[in-house]
């Protein structure tokens, strides 16, 4: 268990990489399509995440947005995608694998926990849409999982802070419970002292303008529900550090 809070920045850019380590961020968390919830970083971005900071980097193992209930063919692609982030060098795995009625995939989970060998693993917030989070948190453990991201299966995690603090109880020194969703400056003491959890997942992000000046807004790129095409968000190392200066 870590002897001091550990704040965890979920970051999908290398603007964000390198904002989340100016801000003193102890560890990130890897991923693309944030707008989505996150999925597997391509290979270029892992590698030169990698390459930039010496932070801890935890790499997500997922094939697609919405559920986590995944075919024999995207199963196949999540290994080959974990074989690829430990060649490359990630200092930890995030996954998660769930059956049709919301209980933990033991068979395929403990097939990811194989391929990542001494590589932690945590577990991501498909537990906060499993049907029994008591029953799943004691799976994790017995899988060995190292931690579990969760909002306390509610919208945020001060919604779901009840949940958290007996999820970190239950948990004792087994499994790290990691608060996150809807954390920020303002409610980060707040929810801290509500779960007594010691790591913390956010983005602490903020949005960025598009360098474009011609712009036809006739033509998305996306999905009738989407972000707009000429700005984004990333991490700010100012919020960031603000975080991390509450922490200590």
């Amino acid at each position: 268990m870590p002897s001091r809070i550990q704040i965890e920045i979920c970051v999908d850019s290398l603007q964000s990489v390198f904002a989340a380590a100016g801000g003193g961020a102890h560890r990130l968390e890897l991923c693309q399509n944030l707008f989505e919830g996150g999925t597997t970083p391509s290979y270029g971005l892992l590698r030169l995440t990698l390459r930039a900071t010496d932070l801890p980097v935890f790499v997500m193992i997922r094939p697609r947005g919405a559920d986590f209930c995944y075919s024999d063919e995207e199963f196949g692609v999540m290994q080959e995608d974990l074989h690829m982030a430990r060649e490359l060098g990630a200092d930890g795995i995030v996954t998660g694998i769930l059956k049709a009625d919301g209980s933990i995939d033991v068979r395929r989970m403990r097939k990811l926990m194989d391929l990542a060998g001494p590589v932690p693993v945590t577990f991501h917030r498909a537990f906060d849409v499993t049907s029994d989070p008591r029953r799943s948190l004691e799976t994790l453990v017995d899988l060995g999982v190292a931690r579990v991201l969760t909002s306390g299966q509610e919208r945020s995690v001060l919604e779901g802070a009840d949940l958290i603090a007996e999820l970190v109880k239950r948990a004792g020194k087994r499994i790290i419970v990691v608060p996150g969703g809807g954390i920020t400056e303002r409610n980060f003491v707040k929810i801290q002292k509500l779960t007594n959890a010691v790591e913390f997942h956010l983005s602490a992000s903020a949005p960025v303008e598009s360098r474009m000046k011609h712009r036809n807004t006739r033509v998305p790129m996306g999905r009738e529900l989407r972000a707009s095409e000429f700005g984004w968000t990333a991490a700010d190392p100012r919020r960031i550090a603000s975080l991390v200066q509450l922490a200590s």
